[in-house]
């Protein structure tokens, strides 16, 4: 996920007062929503045009060069404390985005008391892609429909709309239909989530610009210019790894679990996205916390980072899948590069997306991945 520059801050205040609202909506109602309109999608295709977004067009391309700049500046003239500096904010905010976003939130693939919720809302918001609510929906409607038009970056429509190119237009009629049928009832509940999607016009500035640009300045007498420009190539460079989970991730790597879908697993995305590039183990089970089949630590930094708190009390309800699961799926649907296969007839001409799931709680998860659900941390 990424940002929309523009046109989501200016709506915060009217989704704010709408929330009540919405929040009124039950999850029974939202399924019998989501029957509807895929029956009615069944039927008529809609007519769809790009539309550009100028304004986001001019904003990153603001950002790309004003990262080029940053980087030579933080290259030949920012002090090496600025440098650190620079480092240390991509990767909490980088954390708050694949351990609090993705993770927690949009795959509730485990629980957080309320101080970890709180310091993983607050890095969410450093790294400026979108409020919490609003990216956990367009990722659950990218799993749910993946490919498809419904899908907010579908790799299908090339390289460079699934790295950017689909938040310079807007979006497909499919994703904003699709997305009203998304059970969002989880976080409608979590205080947390509400109170920064209510204030996000506030706190996104605060946190992802300001206060980052301001701390140089303050405690080592950076350059003011030197500062503005290292946080632009911070937040430009922290986007582009995050899109290579939705472009490269969805072109280019192996399908050791199911090889009828396009995500792929990645080594290099693996560790560019703190373990977040194991995309094709992850969209055959998104309700594993460690979002990979892994015994380590190597290429996936979020799951020591959610282990870390759960040796303290504060991540719990952890939830994995038994290698034997995992292994069973493998040779039956993979391609092969893992675990030998035991069927030569599928491919990936047969694949659908009935049944596809966003991860724990989705009412099409089925019963036996429920019922062999490892979980580690249990909470009372």
């Amino acid at each position: 996920m990424a940002p929309n520059l523009f046109g989501n801050s200016a709506t915060l205040f009217l989704e704010a007062s709408q929330q009540d609202v919405s929040q009124k909506k039950t999850a029974t109602e939202k399924t019998v929503t989501q029957k509807l309109s895929l029956q009615k999608t069944q039927n008529s295709k809609p007519k769809y045009q790009w539309k550009i977004v100028w304004r986001n067009v001019i904003a990153f391309l603001y950002l790309h060069f004003g990262a080029l700049y940053g980087l030579y500046i933080l290259t030949v003239a920012a002090k090496s404390y600025t440098f650190l500096w620079v480092i240390t904010v991509a990767c909490v905010a980088a954390v708050g985005v694949t351990g609090g976003a993705h993770r927690l939130w949009a795959h509730r693939s485990y629980k957080a008391k309320w101080p970890m919720r709180v310091i993983l809302m607050i890095f969410q918001t450093m790294a400026f892609q979108n409020h919490i609510y609003e990216w956990v929906r367009d990722h659950r409607v990218h799993h749910k429909f993946t490919d498809t038009d419904a899908d907010p970056h579908n790799a299908q429509r090339g390289f460079f709309f699934s790295h950017m190119g689909w938040l310079l237009i807007r979006k497909h009629p499919d994703v904003i239909n699709k997305g009203a049928t998304i059970d969002m009832s989880d976080l409608e509940k979590d205080p947390v989530v509400i109170w920064q999607r209510r204030l996000y016009i506030i706190l996104m500035p605060l946190f992802c610009f300001l206060l980052p640009t301001w701390v140089p300045c303050h405690f080592w007498n950076e350059k003011p210019m030197f500062a503005w420009y290292a946080t632009i190539f911070r937040y430009t460079l922290s986007l582009n790894l995050t899109w290579l989970v939705n472009s490269a991730a969805h072109i280019w790597g192996m399908k050791p679990y199911d090889n009828t879908i396009s995500p792929t697993d990645s080594y290099s995305v693996a560790i560019g996205a703190f373990g977040e590039g194991w995309h094709n183990y992850h969209h055959v089970f998104p309700w594993d916390y460690k979002a990979a089949e892994l015994g380590n630590y190597r290429t996936n930094f979020t799951t020591a980072f959610i282990d870390f708190f759960a040796r303290i009390g504060w991540a719990y309800d952890l939830k994995t899948v038994a290698h034997t699961m995992v292994k069973k799926r493998a040779v039956r649907t993979g391609d092969g590069t893992r675990y030998e296969r035991t069927a030569d007839h599928h491919n990936a001409h047969h694949h659908t997306h009935d049944g596809a799931i966003w991860g724990w709680g989705d009412t099409d998860m089925a019963a036996e991945d429920m019922q062999k659900v490892e979980i580690i941390n249990k909470g009372d």
